[in-house]
């Protein structure tokens, strides 16, 4: 295993990042990484919004579930997401820097608890998301051995 966790966290950051079509189509960007713990962002796109013109819950969604995904694959290994719920508190709006701040929460054995926040980049709460996770076999890349 390798003997720096954040060197670590960023290699595996890198390589899921590489192989994650889904948040590379939506503009997302992998700000920050580190073990527990990522950041990303994501531009509102007018093709994003919905019939009230505001963003879309679905994308809000997705940038919350990314950065959770690669807060809970920071560790190197293989992990999933086993649930999650997501409390809607303000609308995104077009044009808007979505910014997803996932946090590790607790880790033990094969299941971690992640809280994850989007914020606009005034600071406004647009999400409270919070995701277990659960690992599998394999880890996210094998150069780090």
């Amino acid at each position: 295993m390798h003997s720096d966790p954040q060197a670590l966290a960023e290699l595996a950051g890198k390589t899921m990042y590489e192989r994650d079509p889904a948040s590379q189509a939506l503009g997302m960007k992998l700000d920050e990484i580190r073990p527990g713990y990522a950041r990303m962002s994501m531009r509102v796109r007018a093709d994003m919004l919905n019939g009230h013109q505001t963003c879309h819950g679905g994308f809000t969604f997705m940038l919350a579930d990314s950065a959770f995904a690669f807060a809970c694959n920071s560790h190197n290994f293989n992990t999933v997401g086993a649930g999650c719920t997501i409390d809607y508190l303000a609308p995104g709006r077009e044009g808007d820097l979505l910014i997803a701040e996932a946090v590790e929460q607790a880790l033990s054995g094969k299941t971690g608890v992640y809280d994850v926040t989007v914020k606009n980049e005034e600071g406004r709460t647009i999400a409270l998301f919070r995701g277990k996770s659960h690992r599998v076999s394999g880890m996210v890349t094998d150069a780090a051995a």
